[in-house]
Formats: C-alpha cells, structure tokens, sequence
C-alpha cells in the first residue's frame, strides 16, 4: 500500500459518485475525514470525453460521464494547488476511463491508486 501522507486527499469513486476524504492522521496511523460528495451534475449538458461505443446505454454513459466530471476536478484542483498528494480508489472500469484524462500536474501528486 502507498503512504498517505498527512492531509492527502483520497478520494474513493465509483461510477456514479465519489466521497472525498482528507487524511488527518499521519502516514502510520490514518485518520480520514470526508468533506465531501461528488455526483454526476449536468449529465444533459455535458457529455463524457472520447468516444463511446454503439449501443452505449445511458447507465455506462453517465459514468463515462462522472469519470470526465471527477477528472477535470482532480486537474482542477492540482493546478490551483488544492492537494500536494492524492490517492484514487475505485473499480477497475472507473480508474481506467480516469486515467487518460489526468493532467500532468495530477499525476505528479498522485501516491496511489486502489
């Protein structure tokens, strides 16, 4: 497992939310604090990145959808220098439409991934 250090930012997504925490604790001891929940806004207006396949349905749109949405969040948030460190936890289908859309700059910040 990656250390966490102190006040990372960990976020545990799936397709359609994703809970932020802040680790308190120290990188021994954790001690994770949520203050908040991202959920799928706007899904008429905004469209997930790429290309989805024929027969998509809406279900596995809008988590495309939510994966671009909690993305650009991530970048967001490391470019205005919100988090130094991050750890991303989700299921497989979730981390993998997130990855292709992390900035640089969220990467670098990144410790892990679950």
């Amino acid at each position: 497992m990656a250390v966490i250090p102190h006040e990372a930012l960990v976020v545990v997504a799936d397709g359609g939310q994703a809970r932020l925490f802040r680790n308190r604790g120290n990188e021994r001891d954790l001690m994770l604090h949520q203050f908040e929940i991202l959920e799928l806004v706007n899904a008429n207006d905004d469209g997930p990145a790429g290309v989805m396949p024929d027969g998509a349905t809406g279900y596995r749109i809008d988590e495309a959808t939510f994966a671009k949405q909690l993305a650009e969040r991530l970048n967001d948030g490391a470019l205005k220098q919100q988090y130094d460190d991050v750890v991303l936890v989700a299921d497989d289908k979730t981390l993998g439409a997130i990855r292709p859309l992390l900035h640089k700059e969220t990467l670098d910040r990144m410790r892990g991934e679950v």
